[in-house]
């Protein structure tokens, strides 16, 4: 869940005080603090003309060998007769690509594919590369292009392949291929053939041919093969449904029924003379769940053989499946609906059986699922877990009997990044001494010594690492509060740079010339001793003397954490935009959120979201205000979005008494209204618990709204529905409670969509809190 915007309300006046209030200029909000800030930040110059913009890095891919990686980089190439320009002339030049190969080291530079090779026959532009990957034999190269969204990610599109001997270059999908169709290639680890979904369906077609085979044919609307259903892309993360086996004689796939899944309507007004509606099938809380199973296609006979595993395949999950170091066996995870109890299995395919090895388990709920990281024999595996109180790495043993601790300690692992079974060694990612920070460490795979932090002293912050799958080098990227990213090369031995990627130099020097906040991470205990961690960023100009507003930046809920040690971009400017127009900001992780600080902290808001939660944020400010009196604890405010905005109502409507201002973005006001997965996780099932959803809803409690709220939706929203704003609203006229309201025409969850949304979005929030807050 995620972001959002404002105006004003009176039922008849709705529309019209929205459009007074969001006519007024940004200007406005700016002239009444910055006028003493030298080199003031305009909100112009960071959504519109995106002055403040990071460097990003090429497209980055190692190779498998580890011998070196490769990289897209831009030509300009003249549409007429496809030669360099010297200059770039938009007007009749368009971007082409070429890849590129270095050493690991960063030396060798060598054009591998130039764009000329790019260039389908008939046309005249070459092909706008979105991805691509390389066959293991190094003969063939597949790219994507064209891509379309589906769901969260662009994953349907046009696949190609060329033939890096002859440079032919040719479109996959048969004799005719239709645009847009297909999703998710991937070659087999041989290289001698290509799988993917179109339609629904599995297909294979061999490398260099325009021959199809289907492996699946009863994909249909309802039924979905090698592909996921809303609800698992968004709270699963998993698009890519099929998984090809380590012998490249068979193809493991997931396939979904959604017939008995209650559709959701959206209604677009803005695009046709005519509204026109978006139905999908998206399960609530409560109701019915797509049938999941997991079946393995032989490619000799083109039959699938099902795991039958018991019970209703509407109320289990299966999050991640794996081969088992060979193609004999599949690993699958069947979680139960409640999310507490995963149970995994082996799964021999050919003889269609079944054997249970392992079992995790939890009082609370299960989350954050990771396949299995197998070794290439099928004798162990890697296996998260958190059934010692922390997040930890596990080497189990194939018959799930020997039990290996591999990062013993209180704290958790973040990620684990790759491992090299003949170094005996693995690599991962936590910060046992700060949560808000993230260094790389290596352990053996054995368990034969302890992990060893990697990052050097001198990266304090957050780094993150894509590593070779040799794991000799790596990929660093490294940034801090404030200080925008830097990328390098690094030999990972002793993490010694080989080669800057990125400086974002220009941007650091644009940086260094604004007035910027001073900022501080602090710790403070709510009233039962639980520490919590938070940032807070005071305006440069500051008079200790006086006394200024606060408002906070919130989430609040277990899929995110605000309070980390990073640079945030575009949101890092919007914050210290506000300390030059007054405010002072700040933003806290109460229990639950994201962060690693091991089980209980995770676990303890179980059916509590809403209430412990938000009494988090309120002791927190008691704490910060008696800690800085510059704090003027009669004029505080709060926003955020997704489960941020709803965290702002639950204070607004239970804390009225310390909360006085909110901007609640893609709320969800009444958790019935959102997804089985992520809402059941962590409240239960309505059906068996109303109580949970009575008691975390923020709609309970809107009958008590005593300060100035600003309700902002998109009516687009697949993910967080507008019709939970709109539930809201009812239950605040019932009550006669007065607030603002906007909503986004056809703008998605994110609310980036149209022109000049995010600059629009963003004026709106700081003038109403500059109207409501700020003294004349």
């Amino acid at each position: 869940m995620n972001i959002i915007k404002i105006s004003g309300f009176a039922l008849a006046a709705i529309v019209g005080m929205s459009l007074q209030a969001c006519s007024s200029s940004e200007n406005a909000v700016q002239s009444t603090r910055s006028s003493t800030i030298n080199n003031p930040l305009s909100l112009a110059q960071i959504y519109k003309e995106k002055d403040f913009k990071a460097e990003r890095s090429s497209y980055f891919t190692w190779l498998d060998d580890g011998t070196g990686y490769t990289v897209l980089e831009q030509r300009e190439v003249d549409k007429n007769n496809n030669k360099d320009q010297d200059t770039a002339d938009e007007e009749h030049g368009v971007k082409g690509n070429d890849i590129v190969f270095y050493n690991a080291d960063g030396t060798g530079r060598k054009v591998l594919v130039n764009y000329e090779k790019l260039i389908p026959e008939g046309q005249k532009e070459p092909l706008t590369v979105e991805s691509y990957q390389w066959s293991k034999d190094g003969k063939w190269l597949m790219l994507f292009s064209n891509g379309e969204q589906v769901w969260r990610s662009r994953s349907r599109g046009d696949f190609w392949l060329l033939n890096l001997d002859n440079n032919r270059l040719y479109q996959l999908g048969g004799e005719q291929p239709e645009p847009k169709k297909l999703m998710f290639a991937k070659f087999s680890p041989d290289s001698s053939k290509i799988a993917y979904v179109r339609d629904n369906n599995i297909y294979m077609q061999a490398v260099g041919s325009n021959v199809v085979s289907a492996l699946t044919s009863d994909g249909s609307a309802t039924l979905v093969n090698g592909n996921f259903d809303w609800v698992y892309e968004e709270e699963f993360g998993i698009a890519d449904g099929f998984r090809w086996s380590p012998d490249n004689q068979s193809i493991a796939y997931w396939q979904l029924d959604t017939r008995d899944v209650k559709y959701f309507t959206m209604i677009n007004n803005t695009d046709e003379l005519y509204p026109t509606l978006k139905e999908f099938p998206y399960p609530k809380a409560g109701e019915t769940n797509s049938a999941v199973r997991v079946g393995v296609v032989s490619l000799a006979d083109k039959k699938t053989r099902w795991a039958a595993l018991e019970g209703d395949n509407r109320d289990r999950y299966i999050p991640r499946i794996s081969w088992a170091g060979t193609g004999e066996s599949l690993m699958i995870q069947d979680l139960n609906r409640p999310q507490n109890h995963n149970k995994l299995w082996l799964f021999d395919w050919q003889k269609q059986q079944l054997t249970k090895i392992l079992e995790d388990k939890d009082d609370a709920f299960i989350e954050w699922f990771y396949k299995a990281n197998w070794s290439k024999d099928g004798t162990f595996f890697i296996w998260h877990s958190e059934r010692d109180g922390w997040r930890h790495l596990y080497r189990v043993s194939r018959d799930g009997k020997t039990i290996t601790d591999l990062t013993p300690g209180e704290y958790d692992i973040i990620d684990m990044l790759a491992l090299n079974e003949d170094k005996n060694v693995m690599y991962f990612t936590a910060s046992p001494n700060d949560p808000n920070q993230r260094y790389l460490y290596r352990t053996s795979l054995d368990g034969s010594s302890k992990p060893v932090r990697v990052t050097p002293a001198e990266f304090a912050g957050s780094n993150s690492y894509y590593m070779s799958k040799d794991t000799s080098w790596a990929m660093h990227t490294y940034s801090k509060f404030g200080t925008p990213p830097t990328k390098e090369i690094i030999k990972v031995s002793d993490h010694s740079n080989v080669k800057t990627l990125v400086e974002n130099n220009q941007l650091k020097e644009k940086l260094a010339k604004q007035s910027l906040p001073r900022h501080e991470f602090f710790k403070v205990n709510a009233q039962d001793g639980t520490e919590l961690d938070g940032y807070i960023m005071f305006p440069n100009n500051m008079d200790n003397s006086k006394k200024y507003p606060i408002v906070f930046y919130v989430y609040g809920e277990p899929w995110g954490s605000t309070v980390q040690d990073r640079f945030e971009g575009d949101s890092y400017l919007y914050k210290s935009y506000l300390t030059q127009q007054g405010f002072i900001v700040a933003s806290v992780d109460n229990r639950g959120t994201r962060a690693p600080k091991g089980r209980d902290w995770r676990k303890s808001i179980y059916k509590k979201i809403g209430s412990i939660t938000v009494q988090d944020q309120v002791d927190a400010l008691d704490a910060m205000a008696k800690r800085w009196d510059v704090i003027d604890t009669d004029r505080v405010g709060v926003w955020g979005h997704s489960g941020g905005g709803s965290s702002t109502l639950n204070l607004l409507f239970r804390h009225g008494d310390k909360y006085k201002v909110g901007i609640a973005s893609a709320p969800v006001p009444d958790i019935r209204l959102y997804d089985t997965i992520y809402q059941e996780r962590y409240a239960g099932n309505p059906n068996i618990d109303p109580e949970s959803y009575d008691n975390t809803s923020p709609i309970t409690f809107a009958k008590n709204l005593t300060g100035k709220l600003l309700l902002i939706h998109g009516t687009g929203d697949d993910n967080v529905h507008y019709q939970g704003s709109e539930r809201l609203i009812d239950e605040l006229v019932k009550h006669n409670k007065q607030f603002e309201f906007f909503s986004y025409p056809n703008r998605s969850h994110s609310l980036r969509e149209g022109k000049g949304t995010t600059l629009h979005y963003h004026t709106m929030m700081a003038e109403f809190f500059e109207k409501h807050l700020l003294k004349k």
